[in-house]
């Protein structure tokens, strides 16, 4: 009989089909050539975020340095043993945000096939830390070492480098959320502009020089009201902090693959859910109210327009994940100088079946057998867009990215595991 782990976590093919075709690259190296003030943007937010690391610095080295929660031979050996690869031509891949939902997936599907990993998460208190710990533990169970730090700790990263050859790095630490934006937009300086040049520059002078795979966002296209979402669409109009702080980092990465040569693909997911997933998504809290009786707070947008989302399950993000990996090409540089042009990429990763808030909340009724108490209200400004629907023809014709979980499937996976983490006996439910 399968373990709980076999079955939240099922296998994730390999190796994907590469695309020798050089045309898409070619497009996008067009696009960014005739936007000349967007590379003078990024030049400028670079400069921005290094003043702001050497603030962050001068504050925070000495506490670092008496408080640090890594170091000594035992770890290093952790280290080591951790990006072992156990399969011929396998990867050694940093994953950031590890403890995290998407990075604990893709942390677990990249062990299984015999790649080495070394996890990094800070752990930080967005949402319940608990959780996190316990895809720590559940990581930890398959020999995969998640190191507890800050990405803009630069000792940290040097050191992680020095001891590991990372062949890639799949960087999806970020601060999540659209909301909170208004309530902390420091955060997400912090970490999704500051901690990402951090990355870069780690990056950029190791030799040999990763090829990065990182997560973008689907937000990216804002005000966009094209559908659906094209990666040749504009994404010059944010709606949220938390947009513009995944559109600068397009920017900035596409700065480093031209000055340093760095192999880079950005990831635009939509509205990933599944087992393990974030408390902040509605597709969760709705399943937590509906449980406790509580009244849920569904939005409707202009004209009493019901809001509609490409909802994407996890296994379909993840097999995108390992797809971009495999055929990220390689970089050029060599500590810290460039050798030739390198990769540079963006993808859509959705389902690409929106489907509207409401519908949502019928099938987690149906999947729950409890009725939900439902609030329709006007969504507010506070960066939601009313729509999303992914364009995925590149991601398919590059390297063979096709979803196949629907919602109603998706759901009734999500709600398995729900149930059993949280400890609920389905005759209490039922």
């Amino acid at each position: 009989m399968p373990s709980l782990e076999d079955e939240l976590f099922p296998s994730t093919p390999g190796k994907f089909k590469i695309d020798r075709g050089h045309n898409i690259n070619r497009q996008f190296h067009r696009c960014f050539a005739s936007t000349s003030t967007m590379f003078i943007w990024a030049l400028f937010l670079i400069a921005l975020t290094a003043s702001y690391l050497s603030f962050q610095s001068f504050v925070d080295s000495g506490n670092r340095y008496f408080t640090a929660s890594w170091g000594g031979i035992q770890w290093e050996k952790q280290i080591r043993n951790s990006a072992k690869t156990n399969r011929p031509g396998g990867m050694s891949v940093l994953v950031t945000g590890a403890a995290g939902f998407i990075g604990s997936h893709v942390s677990l599907a990249l062990k299984k096939r015999g790649d080495g990993v070394v996890g990094l998460d800070n752990f930080n208190n967005y949402y319940d830390p608990s959780l996190k710990k316990a895809r720590q533990s559940l990581l930890h169970s398959q020999a995969i070492l998640v190191v507890e730090g800050d990405l803009n700790d630069v000792r940290l990263m040097a050191k992680l480098f020095d001891l590991v050859a990372f062949t890639h790095v799949m960087h999806l630490a970020a601060q999540a959320g659209v909301r909170y934006a208004m309530e902390n937009p420091s955060s997400y300086v912090h970490s999704n502009i500051a901690g990402l040049v951090t990355l870069l520059e780690t990056c950029k002078s190791a030799n040999p020089q990763p090829a990065i795979v990182w997560a973008s966002s689907s937000s990216v296209y804002g005000l966009n009201d094209k559908v659906p979402f094209s990666e040749l669409d504009r994404t010059d109009q944010p709606a949220s902090l938390y947009a513009a702080t995944k559109k600068a980092g397009e920017e900035i990465t596409h700065t480093y693959n031209h000055i340093y040569g760095l192999a880079i693909t950005g990831l635009r997911f939509f509205t990933v859910y599944g087992p393990w997933g974030r408390p902040d998504m509605a597709y969760f809290s709705f399943t937590r109210n509906i449980l406790q009786g509580k009244t849920i707070t569904i939005y409707r947008g202009k004209n009493k327009a019901d809001l509609a989302r490409d909802f994407t399950y996890i296994d379909d993000i993840v097999k995108g994940c390992l797809g971009s990996l495999d055929t990220s090409g390689r970089s050029t540089g060599s500590g810290g100088k460039k050798r030739g042009p390198a990769p540079y990429r963006n993808f859509n990763l959705g389902n690409t079946t929106p489907v509207k808030v409401p519908t949502l909340v019928n099938i987690l009724e149906k999947h729950l057998r409890v009725k939900a108490k439902r609030k329709i209200v006007e969504m507010p400004g506070n960066g939601d867009v009313p729509y999303t629907h992914a364009n995925i023809s590149l991601a398919r014709r590059e390297f063979g990215y096709k979803p196949t979980t629907d919602l109603q499937t998706g759901l009734k996976k999500f709600v398995k595991w729900y149930l059993s983490y949280y400890g609920y006996n389905r005759k209490d439910v039922w």
